[in-house]
C-alpha cells in the first residue's frame, strides 16, 4: 500500500497570486468600466476575464486565491521599516476593486486567502506546505520569482500571461540558482521590487556564483575566509562587505523567506470548490455592470443557470 501511495499521481492544488493579476488589469484595461455607483471597475473586469479563462481551461477541483491585505501591516514591516517603502499606497479606486475581486471569488465557491499580517506569498506557501502530506502537488499561478523557493519535486509554477511553466528543476535556468537558494539569493543581491537593499557590491551574477560555491548563505558566512580566493571579480571586496554586513544579510533573508506558518481559514481543508452563491453572484453582476457574455461565463463556470441580464448592460 505504501508503494502504491508513493507512486499514485498527486492531485493539483491551484494557488493563485491574485494581486499580480488585479494590478495587471488595473494598468492594462481601459478606464471605461464603471459600477452602478460610478466607481471604476477596470481591474475587476480584467481579473474576472483571467479567472474565467483559468477556470474554463483547467476546471480545478482544489483551488485557493490569495490576496495581499498586508499592504502596510505585514510582519516584515516590524522587522524592517523600509520594507516595500518605495511603493505608493494603493488608491481608493483600486482598494475598492480588490474587495470586489475577493467577493467574486467567494461567490464562485473558490477558497479565498487574505490576512492583515501575512502576504499572499506566505498564504500560498503555508497552504502548499500544509497539503503536501495529503498527496497534493502545487500549481502556483504567478510570475513572481520569490514563489519559486516553494517548489518541490512535484510542484510547478505557471506564468499564466506568458503561458510558461517550470518545476523545481527549471528554477536554475531562469534565475541562476536552485529553488531552495532563492531566499538567500535575494538576500545577497537585493530585491528592488520590495525595497530590500541586499549586500553592497553583490549583484545577481555574483550572488549566483557565491551560492554555487557555498550552497547557502549560512555556509558562506561560516567560510567567509574562502571568498577572497574565488575566481570572481571583486571577491576580496565582497568578503569585506559580507563581514561588515553579516547581520544585514541575515535580516534581508528574514524578509525574503516565505513564511510557512501563516493562519489559514478553519474551513480551508483541501480547498475544494464549494457550491457557488447564485444570489451573491447575480448581485455582483448587477453592481459591477458585467455584460451578458461575462455574466453567462461566470454562471457557467459556477455551474449555475444564467440569470437574464438587464437590457442596458454592455458586453
Amino acid at each position: 500500500m505504501d508503494v502504491v501511495a508513493a507512486t499514485a499521481p498527486r492531485s493539483p492544488l491551484y494557488l493563485v497570486d491574485a494581486s499580480l493579476y488585479v494590478f495587471r488589469a488595473w494598468h492594462s484595461m481601459p478606464d471605461e468600466f464603471r459600477d452602478a455607483q460610478g466607481w471604476p471597475t477596470n481591474a475587476v473586469h480584467g481579473f474576472a476575464r483571467f479567472l474565467l479563462d483559468l477556470l474554463e481551461r483547467e476546471r480545478p477541483r482544489h483551488i485557493a486565491i490569495a490576496f495581499d491585505e498586508a499592504l502596510d501591516s505585514c510582519f516584515r514591516h516590524r522587522i524592517y521599516a523600509g520594507y516595500k517603502g518605495n511603493r505608493e499606497p494603493a488608491p481608493d479606486e483600486l482598494r475598492r476593486q480588490f474587495a470586489h475581486c475577493k467577493a467574486l471569488c467567494a461567490a464562485l465557491g473558490l477558497g479565498v486567502l487574505a490576512h492583515h499580517e501575512y502576504e499572499a506569498d506566505d498564504l500560498i506557501g503555508t497552504a502548499l506546505h500544509a497539503h503536501r502530506d495529503a498527496g497534493f502537488r502545487g500549481v502556483i499561478i504567478s510570475a513572481d520569482k520569490d514563489l519559486s523557493q516553494l517548489l518541490y519535486e512535484h510542484d510547478e509554477q505557471w506564468d499564466y500571461a506568458r503561458n510558461q511553466r517550470w518545476g523545481m528543476s527549471g528554477v536554475k535556468a531562469r534565475h541562476g540558482v536552485h529553488a531552495h537558494q532563492i531566499a538567500d539569493y535575494l538576500a545577497l543581491c537585493g530585491d528592488a521590487v520590495d525595497n530590500i537593499p541586499g549586500v553592497t557590491g553583490i549583484g545577481a551574477k555574483s550572488a549566483a556564483v557565491l551560492l554555487a560555491h557555498f550552497g547557502s548563505l549560512d555556509a558562506m558566512l561560516e567560510r567567509i575566509d574562502e571568498v577572497p580566493f574565488l575566481r570572481l571579480r571583486g571577491a576580496a571586496a565582497m568578503a569585506i562587505r559580507l563581514r561588515e554586513q553579516r547581520e544585514h544579510a541575515l535580516l534581508w533573508r528574514q524578509l525574503t523567506t516565505i513564511a510557512l506558518d501563516a493562519p489559514l481559514p478553519a474551513d480551508a481543508a483541501q480547498f475544494v470548490r464549494v457550491q457557488a452563491d447564485a444570489d451573491m453572484l447575480g448581485g455582483l453582476c448587477e453592481a459591477l455592470r458585467f455584460g451578458p457574455l461575462t455574466r453567462r461565463r461566470l454562471f457557467a463556470a459556477a455551474g449555475l443557470e444564467t440569470l437574464s441580464p438587464p437590457a442596458h448592460e454592455f458586453a
